[in-house]
């Protein structure tokens, strides 16, 4: 659909001059002119990488990378973004974290089996073919420098699963305490470059012993090597934007290498996703206007009344939770804002000048606005209506901060949603995706924060203790499945995500037994009954045909299992499950009792 969109905007001639349409059919057809953007080459990135080149002192080029950053180019070190206050979190404040590194996690750079070995060696690839198709000296002595770099860069950083623990990520500090662990870093500097100079609130440093080994490295590290760095990362993230043979190159090694892909997607569809990402709102208003009647929004509204309620009961039915801390679990779910759909206010992107000469530029062009309309907000009150997706996005979120469930409407299309489906088949797709993001508040980072969204405990201690007894059992589960010989799920990585499968099962079935109290049973359909059509649809809506390439990066990368036992590993917890299809004690769906997960 989105296709169908694009192109007929992008015929249309009596588009008006800097009309948000217009926007969106100068950037599509920009993206589309290959012809030119083949041309072109390298040309649209020589200014920034003649800009590395030339500077002569680290003062000189820091005085550079916090120009990129206001330019919306990224941090090359470490990032300043607007987030939520912790303790606040009406407010927006600022952050202070690494940014991310050419390969996909650190531990790419130090594991020493033949696949990370092998992986290592690829990017080495992709970095001399960068650097050979700008044209630079010594292109292979470049890549080497610029992994070795990486390399270092790599270690002093926190894991994935640590990064899941919002306690260890939440170093709130004065500016003073921030400069003082990388003193050579000038803060103030950079958020005047920022245009957030006049802020002094506090700052959330999410890994403090980075800045240190940052510092370390600063200082014995020569500038030429952070040169090569800036411009291998300029080369990086610019290649799906250059000519064919700097996007092939990416695609060598991102896509196919990592991924598995055979083949890279038609250009309409990296257009598309182009676009999407570079004028999210012009586009997101096309697309509802298109794709979302007002009849699937109330749809939505009521499935979503449905779980909550569902989950209300499961809650006061808890055996292991007492009735204090069931009060406040009910606080937080009666707290809970669903936003569906689209947002209520939308961006103005009046500002952002898009053309259909230079495909490079206009990727900038929205960028920058994108980030400095980010920092705008430092300082403010938090906008609720904010998305973190745009609204053609096939996926939905949970945001702990604002305490707010969000579905766009690229989600709540077959096989997740489809208004002529019955009950059975809705309740089992979309309905355990809305059971998901709500579980998301309750699993074992989400339930720290409380009905205000704030990072506080809300729990008894002896409800806490039996949370995370219930949560190793999911951990157990998940580190036994296999994604190949000797290639394991990492329990604690995907642990949130598990909780939230398992949750959103239960409160989705129940939801949908709920749906049918007062009204005649459903036929069966096909053969099968609606409790059956249930987890059909269930299995249907998530079991994606992943390649092991990619399961390997999940399984490093991604607190998501893959496809299969997102399925498998719920539903083999789930009772109403093994009755629906007459499974008995013994049968490979059925968990011994002994085993078997519940928490929600």
């Amino acid at each position: 659909m989105l296709q169908s969109i694009l192109n007929e905007v992008s015929g249309r001639s009596d588009l008006k001059p800097g009309s948000e349409e217009r926007k969106v059919s100068n950037f599509y057809a920009a993206c589309m002119d290959e012809a030119t953007i083949n041309k072109n080459g390298s040309r649209p990135l020589r200014p920034f990488l003649d800009r590395i080149g030339k500077t002569k002192t680290k003062d000189e080029f820091l005085g550079l990378m916090r120009e990129f950053a206001a330019e919306a180019a990224g941090g090359l070190l470490f990032g300043i973004t607007p987030r939520a206050d912790s303790e606040n979190p009406r407010m927006t404040v600022a952050g202070i974290g690494p940014v991310p590194l050419g390969l996909p996690d650190r531990e790419y750079y130090s594991q020493q089996d033949g696949r990370s070995a092998e992986t290592r060696k690829q990017y080495l690839k992709l970095l001399t073919t960068l650097f050979t198709l700008a044209e630079m000296p010594d292109p292979a002595a470049r890549a080497q420098t610029v992994l070795a770099l990486e390399t270092k860069l790599a270690e002093p950083r926190m894991s994935r699963v640590e990064l899941r623990n919002p306690l260890a990520t939440n170093n709130r500090m004065s500016w003073a305490e921030a400069q003082k662990l990388a003193p050579a870093f000038d803060l103030q500097k950079q958020k005047e470059a920022l245009g957030i100079g006049s802020y002094d609130g506090i700052v959330i440093v999410s890994q403090p012993k980075f800045q240190q080994a940052l510092e370390r490295l600063w200082t014995e590290t020569p500038l030429a090597d952070w040169k090569l760095l800036a411009e291998a990362a300029w080369l990086r993230q610019s290649a799906p934007a250059l000519s064919k043979p700097f996007a092939d190159a990416s695609y060598e090694f991102y896509g196919a290498w990592l991924q598995g892909r055979k083949e890279q997607d038609p250009r309409w569809k990296q257009c598309a996703d182009a676009t999407d990402a570079g004028l999210a709102d012009p586009l997101g208003k096309l697309y509802v206007a298109k794709m979302f009647p007002p009849a699937a929004k109330a749809k939505m509204q009521e499935m979503v009344g449905n779980l909550r309620l569902a989950l209300q009961e499961n809650i006061r039915g808890l055996e292991w939770m007492t009735e204090a801390t069931k009060a406040r679990a009910q606080a937080k779910l009666a707290t809970f804002d669903p936003m569906l759909g689209y947002p209520d206010n939308w961006r103005d992107y009046s500002s952002v000048v898009i053309s259909r000469d230079t495909h490079f530029a206009n990727i900038r062009a929205a960028a920058k606005f994108r980030v400095r309309e980010g920092y705008e907000r430092v300082g403010k009150p938090v906008d609720r209506t904010r998305w973190g997706m745009t609204v053609p996005t096939s996926n939905a979120y949970y945001s702990p901060p604002q305490n707010q469930i969000v579905f766009p409407a690229g989600i709540l299309r077959s096989p997740m949603f489809d208004l002529k489906a019955d009950d059975a088949v809705n309740y089992g797709a979309i309905g355990v995706v809305i059971g998901h993001e709500i579980s998301h508040g309750f699993d074992d980072s989400g339930s720290r924060y409380d009905e205000l969204g704030r990072l506080k405990n809300w729990w008894t201690d002896e409800d806490r203790k039996a949370f995370e007894t219930r949560a190793t059992c999911v951990v157990d589960q998940f580190y036994s499945y296999e994604i190949e010989p000797g290639v394991k799920h990492n329990g604690r990585l995907v642990l949130g995500e598990s909780i939230g499968d398992l949750g959103g099962v239960s409160i989705a079935y129940a939801a949908f037994l709920k749906s049918m109290e007062g009204k005649p049973r459903p036929k069966d359909i096909d053969g099968f009954t609606p409790e059956q059509r249930f987890f059909v649809s269930y299995a249907q809506s998530r079991g994606d045909s992943t390649r092991i390439e990619a399961q390997r990066l999940m399984v490093k990368t991604d607190p998501h299992p893959v496809a299969r036992w997102r399925v498998l590993g719920p539903l083999s917890n789930f009772e109403p499950f093994y009755k629906a299809f007459g499974c008995k004690d013994g049968d490979k769906m059925v968990r011994p009792p002994a085993i078997r997960c519940k928490i929600w």
